[in-house]
């Protein structure tokens, strides 16, 4: 039984470690989908800017906004090209 306890501790300490470090790479990648998707956002309404009347400057940071806050960030986009 003690031999068992020994076994299990190191188990359970590794099964933890991988559990810490998932968890913030899941929140990475989840970010990184998010900013190629206002990437594509982005571009798509560049195309767009003949209709639109309206160019956004396509870098990381517009296409986090754009990722993580939806149509919310290009609405923040728009207000912030017109000041």
């Amino acid at each position: 039984m003690q031999e068992f306890i020994v076994l299990l501790v190191p188990v359970l300490l590794v099964f933890l470690l991988l559990k810490l470090i998932t968890k913030p790479m899941k929140l990475i990648f989840k970010l990184l989908l998010n900013t190629g998707c206002g990437f594509v956002c982005l571009w798509i309404l560049n195309a767009l800017s003949g209709i639109t009347g309206s160019i956004f400057e396509v870098n990381f940071l517009t296409a986090a906004i754009v990722g993580v806050l939806g149509l919310a960030g290009i609405s923040l986009l728009v207000l912030a090209g017109f000041f």
